[in-house]
């Protein structure tokens, strides 16, 4: 009775420490996908504004349009008639320009949103260049130093994130390496009395990953349910976050969880029996070599 007592509380703190592992990770997790959205969206939300020579015609606008929008780069595109120019000039300003030069001085000109994957400075000089080779652009605008600075900021908040994650596994690997290694060594009379009638090590080895499976399992419900939970009541609260947390994502830290959980607490479990197996034998080996030398 005391022995299952034992049993039951070491299954019951090792799916307590599990699970608490697996909620850091799965936030870890959920922080770096997280901080991708973001970054896509900062970078799609950058206009790359494309300015064509006086006199160019709106047929011929129209046509370099389409051309541009083809292109693998473009994610949106908004053309701006020189109308629609002096039109937002005068409702920001007040003012109305072609009144005192008798002319509208505003040109055609395109706003382009690049996929996020191209918004980079190396991908930018040659999106610039391509588009400078029309003959009917004469200028390409965009904010470069903000491009760097946003780069430089979100590659550094990934890196730290990654590193932090990559802490955290090995840590957790040690946290349930160590409470492997405890159950292992509670039942050891239980693993001798096997080997001495004559188990295979596979055997022996079958009951502990069975329960770290359980284990593993258990941690897994428990912690995904409250990680999806926590979300999807954040947003509940504030529907904005729902664009920087898809349900792709969420179904991506649930199944890195599940991934993470299992690997871990069987590869730990596989790595400990064998490991006391090994000592055991090795053991039982010089033993024999003592009595034998004396």
């Amino acid at each position: 009775m005391r022995k299952k007592t034992i049993l039951r509380w070491q299954f019951l703190t090792s799916t307590i420490s599990t699970t608490m592992v697996l909620l850091l990770l799965g936030t870890l997790v959920l922080f770096v996908l997280t901080a991708k959205e973001i970054r896509d969206y900062v970078h799609q939300d950058l206009t790359v504004t494309v300015v064509l020579a006086d006199g160019t015609t709106p047929t011929a606008a129209h046509e370099l349009e389409h051309q541009i929008a083809e292109k693998a780069y473009i994610h949106h595109i908004n053309y701006i008639s020189s109308e629609q120019a002096l039109q937002e000039q005068v409702e920001a300003m007040g003012i109305d320009p072609s009144e005192f030069l008798d002319k509208n001085p505003f040109s055609i000109s395109m706003e382009l949103r690049l996929k996020s994957a191209y918004v980079c400075s190396d991908s930018l000089k040659w999106i610039v260049d391509e588009l400078q080779q029309q003959k009917a652009v004469i200028d390409v605008i965009y904010q470069k130093e903000l491009v760097e600075s946003l780069n430089r900021n979100l590659n550094t908040i990934t890196v730290i994130l990654l590193a932090i994650t990559a802490m955290l596994s090995v840590i957790s690997i040690s946290l349930i390496n160590n409470t492997v290694h405890l159950s292992v060594y509670s039942r050891r009379f239980v693993i001798n009395t096997m080997k001495l009638v004559g188990a295979r090590w596979s055997f022996i080895r079958r009951p502990f990953l069975l329960r770290s499976l359980g284990i593993g399992l258990i941690s897994t419900i428990i912690a995904d349910g409250i990680l999806v939970s926590l979300v999807l009541w954040m947003i509940r609260f504030d529907n904005e976050l729902a664009q920087f947390v898809p349900q792709q994502n969420i179904i991506i830290m649930a199944a890195s969880v599940l991934c993470f959980a299992l690997v871990i607490t069987l590869f730990c479990t596989y790595i400990s029996v064998t490991r006391f197996l090994r000592m055991r034998e090795s053991d039982k080996k010089k033993k024999k070599k003592l009595i034998h030398n004396s």
